[in-house]
């Protein structure tokens, strides 16, 4: 037998020792497979962030941006190892609101489920808005309402993600499928336009597109700087391994071999397209109105690109909100189960699925519909502003948690699996300290990032009045219990 296989069988010893169960993991089907969380992880590592945001921060921040694309994805890889080592502990589909119930106590998990369902309910809203504009670039639907739209997309992953986790898995395992496809097949033309020096756009690819044209850093350290709230907002949704893992039977094999494999993703897929694209063209070709994909592909006469690449962006946004109403429905069925979220949001179909939590997040996503009706041009931006904070939450959360996690483990209370988090005792005050410097330098952008700013006492205001809400709503019912049993 090899190490790897001894230490999953001692993880999975340890695990079933040690750790305590959590009332909100009863009843789910174990459905997902291998391949399926295998491609959940890549797919929350490629989105719209790449495949249409990186040309805005191409433009502004030149090729210095794959530097930004590294750095985020190490940290969001030290995030998602945190994660996957307590995965291992004790697999749950509460995930990080579990283990923060356990390590930090009811109000710990209670700020962390709701800022991350503050997360997804806002992305949800921000992904059927995209999905709308996407779909309107095509004349077929050019007459037919945003809103409209919108809501179709929503009526469509709701009712997938209603039937069953198994239908989510697929879903998401073809959506992953089409983004790896199309990142692959622009890297292969990348690479040869690059090794065979043929021109784009009139240009000659190359390190000369680099030196010819203001170096690595031709708008200086600031702009870089600045799209660093962006680049870790384009990696959101990578810890949704941890949440599958509690629908998955092997855990401990799937988990590690998910968690390890996003380190090689974000180099070849993101900081490798990125430093192609800036071999390929100079910075100030690219830009926020058109993917970077697009403008090489039509730049070298490839008909229909714009075609092909719009299909992968709506691809990336149907993505995302069907990770998102998967996501919050468990989170919150873990909470409801403790008292932390409303009674509906604990409730299961007769598929194994918490459709309560489930249309909690879509009914958010029908709100967006109608911000989609009043405003159809401000949406977007109104509501990723509220979603950056609720990542930003989430990560610091985890990190948090597993400070504990780790304490606890010197104190003799419980045994850390052999899958652990590298540099453990120092990575999470350095990613602690990056993610609170990210939402800092949000001032610098006056923009949108203050305004992001001066939402956070309203969120922690709201978060505050929520939690003495449901403390006495619950010390009514337990003085209502205690009452009746002393009859």
């Amino acid at each position: 037998m090899s190490n790897d296989a001894v230490d999953t069988a001692a993880d999975a010893r340890n695990a079933s020792q040690a750790a305590p169960a959590d009332a909100g993991d009863a009843g789910y089907s174990k459905d997902l497979k291998g391949r399926h969380v295998n491609m959940i992880a890549i797919g929350g590592a490629i989105g719209t962030g790449l495949f249409l945001g990186a040309g805005g921060r191409l433009h502004s921040a030149g090729p210095a941006l794959a530097v930004a694309y590294l750095v985020c994805g190490i940290i969001a890889f030290f995030v998602v190892r945190a994660l996957g080592e307590m995965v291992l502990y004790r697999p749950s589909s509460g995930s990080f609101v579990s283990y923060a119930r356990e390590f930090l106590g009811e109000k710990g998990a209670y700020v962390a489920g709701w800022m991350y369902f503050l997360n997804w309910s806002t992305t949800c809203i921000a992904d059927i808005t995209a999905i709308a504009l996407y779909t309107h670039y095509w004349s077929f639907f050019t007459d037919i309402p945003q809103w409209l739209l919108a809501l179709a997309a929503l009526a469509v992953v709701l009712a997938v993600n209603l039937i069953s986790v198994k239908w989510f898995g697929e879903m998401e395992f073809w959506f992953a499928i089409i983004k790896v496809a199309a990142l692959v097949a622009f890297m292969f033309v990348g690479i040869f336009l690059v090794s065979t020096q043929h021109k784009v756009g009139g240009e000659t690819p190359g390190l000369n597109m680099i030196t010819d044209h203001g170096g690595f850093l031709p708008n200086g350290l600031m702009p870089v700087v600045i799209v660093l709230q962006g680049v870790v907002f384009a990696y959101a949704s990578l810890e949704l391994v941890g949440v599958a893992a509690g629908e998955t039977k092997d855990p401990q094999k799937v988990v590690p071999r998910a968690v390890n494999s996003i380190m090689w993703r974000v180099g070849v897929f993101y900081v490798g397209s990125v430093v192609l694209l800036a071999l390929l063209l100079p910075g100030s070709v690219y830009s926020a109105d058109e993917s970077p994909f697009v403008t090489v592909l039509s730049k070298i006469g490839v008909s229909g690109a714009g075609d092909v690449m719009n299909f992968v962006v709506l691809t990336a946004a149907m993505s995302s909100l069907n990770s998102g109403l998967y996501s919050t429905g468990r989170i919150l069925r873990s909470m409801a189960m403790a008292g932390s979220a409303p009674k509906f949001t604990a409730k299961m179909n007769r598929n194994q699925v918490p459709y309560g939590g489930i249309l909690l997040t879509a009914s958010v996503g029908v709100l967006g519909v109608a911000l989609n009706r009043v405003v159809p041009d401000k949406a977007f931006e109104i509501v990723l502003n509220v979603a950056s904070l609720g990542i930003i939450g989430t990560w610091i959360s985890i990190m948090v948690c597993h400070l504990a996690f780790v304490r606890r483990a010197k104190e003799g209370h419980l045994t850390r699996p052999n899958f652990r988090l590298p540099g453990s005792g120092v990575t999470q005050y350095i990613t602690i300290a990056f993610l609170l410097a990210v939402l800092g330098l949000m001032w610098k952008d006056a923009e949108v990032g203050r305004k992001t700013l001066f939402l956070i006492p309203i969120v922690a205001a709201a978060l505050t009045v929520g939690w003495y809400a449901i403390r006495r709503k619950q010390d009514r019912e337990t003085d209502r219990e205690a009452a009746e049993l002393s009859k």
